[in-house]
């Protein structure tokens, strides 16, 4: 496996508490004396990494665009997870909340799915799938829009997303799917249970054949002048719903 790159402050200190040993080098800005910079170098070489004084112009190269706070890292990947079935068994193994998974049908922009990342892990989604041919990969920009959830929440691109979604309904999971015209609401379905909540890309939606394999379709009302949320803002209110609906009573 080739090395990859991870910057900005969150993905990279992410990467520095979870697997210190992947890290090649740390590249930090020379001109950056403030006390995060000096706190992170100080973490950095606790954690054994080597760190390199480099200028903004290389930091920039190397990230491929200047927004990289000053840090930038040549990681090596880490071990994917597998498959969803290894995920989905390791949530039940563990008995401790029913599964949650966030669906992408077509979301092809890096930063939505950096951000998708983001509400997923802080919701506590178990994995984000998404089908190979009409989703972004994990990259760079990803990564640091995500804040360290590309490297804590399981992206799963699967070759046949309809077959995946079957799959998931034979293993007790309802496949709920968002939609503008759909005529019950996100509040008024049971989310408490094992569910997969389904997204499409902003404009298209899901495609027809997702659509149709969903167990239902719920909308997000929307009470003011715009149509349609951006489709991380409606991962964050589907996922932190379904979080609400499963917080211990009492």
């Amino acid at each position: 496996m080739s090395a990859r790159i991870l910057f900005g402050f969150h993905a990279v200190t992410v990467r520095l508490k979870t697997a210190p040993t992947s890290i090649s080098e740390i590249h930090v800005d020379t001109a950056r004396r403030d006390a995060r910079m000096r706190g992170f170098v100080e973490r950095a070489r606790e954690a054994g990494a080597r760190v390199v004084d480099s200028d903004d112009t290389r930091l920039s190269k190397l990230a491929g665009n200047s927004r990289h706070q000053g840090v930038v890292a040549r990681v090596e990947p880490l071990p994917p997870t597998h498959s969803l079935d290894e995920v989905l068994e390791g949530v039940e193994a563990a008995k401790e909340d029913p599964p949650l998974v966030l669906v992408l049908d077509g979301v092809t922009d890096p930063h939505n799915l950096g951000a998708c990342l983001r509400v997923a892990d802080g919701a506590g989604a178990h994995a984000v799938v998404a089908p190979k041919d009409h989703a972004v990969g994990l990259n760079a920009t990803v990564a640091k829009v995500a804040s360290g959830a590309a490297e804590t929440v399981p992206y799963l691109m699967v070759t046949n997303l309809a077959r995946c979604l079957n799959e998931m309904k034979e293993r007790g999971i309802r496949i709920v799917g968002t939609s503008d015209d759909a005529t019950q609401t996100l509040y008024d379905v049971d989310l408490s249970g094992p569910v997969a909540l389904v997204l499409g890309a902003e404009g298209a939606g899901m495609r027809q054949l997702t659509r149709k394999t969903c167990d239902e379709l719920v909308s997000i009302p929307m009470a003011g002048a715009v149509e349609s949320l951006n489709v991380s803002v409606a991962a964050g209110v589907c996922l932190y719903e379904a979080r609400r609906q499963r917080r211990p009573r009492g």
